[in-house]
């Protein structure tokens, strides 16, 4: 095509005064500056809510601790006791940050009436669905009341981190 179009502008040129002179100033002009494709930004290190929540329960709870513990060498009875304490502090932290209430508030195997159209954000529909407006409640699903997780206010090199290495200086 370069070619075709290199023979079709040198003819007309030579036919064409005027437009040999608006090619003539076109071409003195300065050449556009191709655009420049923007360099790809680094995965900067960002604070984001989820590594904010796993930080809390770990310092509240220890529970990245218990989770990346392997349990094959404790009896039942060893990570039992182990996850009493961690249940206990990780729930009151998950409680205080999130203030989390049961969605309907009947007890499971109770009867309940559903809405005309039940939105599935709100409703898991099995068994007959589509047969009936009311079921057995088999869970009462959760709901939070608030979000109350700290602002992040340390450095960029520290924003992935869950947990600062522990050091006993001797």
């Amino acid at each position: 095509m370069s070619i075709g179009l290199a023979f079709s502008v040198f003819f007309k040129v030579l036919g064409n005064r005027d437009f040999a002179g608006r090619l003539t100033e076109w071409m003195a002009r300065p050449a556009i500056p191709e655009p420049k494709a923007a360099a790809p930004k680094p995965d900067a290190p960002r604070r984001t809510e989820a590594i904010e929540l796993l930080a809390t329960l770990q310092r509240e709870g220890r529970l990245v601790d218990f989770l990346q513990e392997k349990l094959d060498g404790y009896s039942d009875a060893q990570v039992g006791a182990a996850v009493r304490d961690i249940h206990r502090d990780c729930r009151a932290t998950v409680q205080r940050l999130f203030g989390i209430e049961p969605l309907v508030a009947q007890a499971e195997g109770s009867t309940i009436s559903l809405p005309a159209t039940p939105d599935p954000g709100l409703w898991k529909l099995t068994g007959r669905v589509g047969q009936g407006s009311q079921g057995r409640l088999c869970h009462p699903g959760w709901k939070i009341t608030r979000h109350d997780l700290p602002a992040w206010s340390g450095s960029d090199a520290a924003a992935r981190v869950i947990a600062p290495a522990d050091v006993e200086i001797t």
